[in-house]
C-alpha cells in the first residue's frame, strides 16, 4: 500500500488494513528532496547547542514505550501494565524506534510540533498499526503559519502534497520552537566564536615593530617587507633579529581577547533556553559539582528538559484515535534511573 516513503506495504497477518496516502512526493523508499532549515544547521554548529540537543534527544529516544490500563481498586485507580501494541516497539516497520522518536523529539525542540503519518490500520478497530515520521521542515500548514500553534492543523501539506489530517498524528510541544525563540542566542554565540577564531589565527604574543627614531626612515615598501619577513619567521618558529627596530608586545589579557566570560555566559543562556542543566554542557553554574549530585544528573536532565517533551509524545499517542479507550502509553523513565520514580503523565 502506498505511503509517503515506500511504494507499497502489505497487511500483516494479525488483521491490518492499508491506508491510502499521497504518493506524488516520493520515489521508491526515499523522499524526493529532504531539506533542513538554515537555522537548525547554524544552531548545530554551536557546540553548546548541539550538546544540549543531543542530551535531550538521546535520553528520550532511548526510553521504551509501555502500555497501561487503569483499574478501580475501591478508592482510586491503579495503573496496570499490559502487553504493548506491536507498533510501540517499532512505530515504523522500516526504521528503528530510536530513529523515529529521535526525529520527533528534534522537531518538537526546533519547531514546537512533529508529525507521524499513519501508514497502516487494524482492520477490526481502524486504529493505527504503523507510522512514518515526517520531517517538520517539509510540512506546511496554511491554516497555521506559526510561530505559535493553537492546536492540530486541519490543512497539512508535505512537500506540497495535501494530506488527510485524519491520517496524521500531530504532536504539539508545550513550548514554542527554538527556531523562533533562540535566534538571538545563536547569533551571539556565532559572533563570539568568530572573534575567538580570529584571535586564534594571530601569532602569540601579539604586538608591533617599533622603529628606532635614530634609524634612517624606512620607505613604505621596506616597512611592508620587514613586517612580512618578521611575521613569517614567527610562524616558522624561527629566531629573528631586528636592526634599527624592536618588537613591542601588546599588554593584553588573552582571556579577554578570547572572550572567555562572554562565551561562558552564552553557553549558560543556551542551556537555559533548551532546558538542560548547565553543568552538563560545561557552562558555569556558580557551584562545584560533587559525586553525590552527579548521580542525579540524569534525573535533572529528565526533570528540567526531557520530561515536558516526553509527556507531549506520550499523551498524543494515548489519545482515543490511537489507542483503545481506557488505555494509555508512556515513554517510561522508570527503568532508566535506579532508585528514582518516573513522574506520571
Amino acid at each position: 500500500m502506498p505511503s509517503l516513503r515506500r511504494n507499497k506495504t502489505q497487511a500483516a497477518a494479525f488483521g491490518v488494513a492499508p491506508v491510502k496516502a499521497a504518493t506524488a512526493a516520493v520515489r521508491g523508499q526515499h523522499f524526493l528532496g529532504y531539506t533542513t532549515s538554515t537555522f537548525r544547521t547554524r544552531a548545530l554548529q554551536v557546540p553548546a547547542f548541539a550538546r544540549s540537543r543531543d542530551l535531550i534527544v538521546s535520553l528520550i529516544s532511548s526510553l521504551p514505550i509501555n502500555q497501561y490500563s487503569l483499574q478501580w481498586i475501591g478508592e482510586s485507580y491503579e495503573e496496570i501494565q499490559i502487553p504493548s501494541e506491536p507498533w510501540m516497539a517499532k512505530p515504523d516497520p522500516y526504521s528503528t524506534r530510536q530513529f523515529t522518536i529521535a526525529g520527533t523529539v528534534d522537531d518538537l525542540l526546533f519547531h514546537g510540533r512533529a508529525f507521524w503519518l499513519i501508514t497502516r490500520r487494524y482492520s477490526a478497530t481502524n486504529l493505527p498499526a504503523a507510522f512514518q515520521w515526517l520531517p517538520a521542515d517539509e510540512i506546511t500548514t496554511p491554516d497555521q503559519t506559526g510561530p505559535r500553534w493553537y492546536g492540530p492543523s486541519k490543512d497539512i501539506e508535505f512537500q506540497g502534497v495535501k494530506l488527510n489530517p485524519a491520517d496524521v498524528i500531530q504532536f504539539l510541544s508545550p513550548f514554542d520552537g527554538l527556531q523562533f525563540t533562540a535566534r538571538t542566542a545563536i547569533d551571539i554565540s556565532e559572533r563570539l566564536d568568530q572573534a575567538a577564531r580570529r584571535f586564534a589565527t594571530n601569532e602569540i604574543a601579539a604586538g608591533y615593530i617599533k622603529i628606532d627614531p635614530q634609524t634612517e626612515p624606512y620607505e613604505e615598501d621596506e616597512l611592508k617587507e620587514l613586517a612580512e619577513v618578521w611575521a613569517q619567521l614567527r610562524r616558522d618558529n624561527a629566531i629573528g633579529a631586528l636592526q634599527g627596530a624592536s618588537w613591542v608586545e601588546f599588554s593584553s589579557d588573552p582571556s579577554k581577547l578570547q572572550l572567555v566570560e562572554a562565551r561562558q555566559h552564552a553557553m549558560l543562556t543556551i542551556a537555559n533556553m533548551v532546558g538542560v542543566p548547565p553543568y552538563l554542557i560545561g557552562a558555569p553554574t556558580g557551584s562545584s559539582m560533587t559525586y553525590q549530585n552527579a548521580e542525579l544528573a540524569r534525573r535533572d536532565l529528565w526533570t528540567l528538559g526531557a520530561a515536558p517533551i516526553a509527556h507531549a509524545i506520550s499523551e498524543t499517542l494515548s489519545q482515543d484515535h490511537v489507542l483503545p479507550r481506557g488505555r494509555f502509553c508512556r515513554l517510561d523513565f522508570t527503568d532508566l534511573v535506579e532508585q528514582t520514580e518516573a513522574p506520571n503523565l
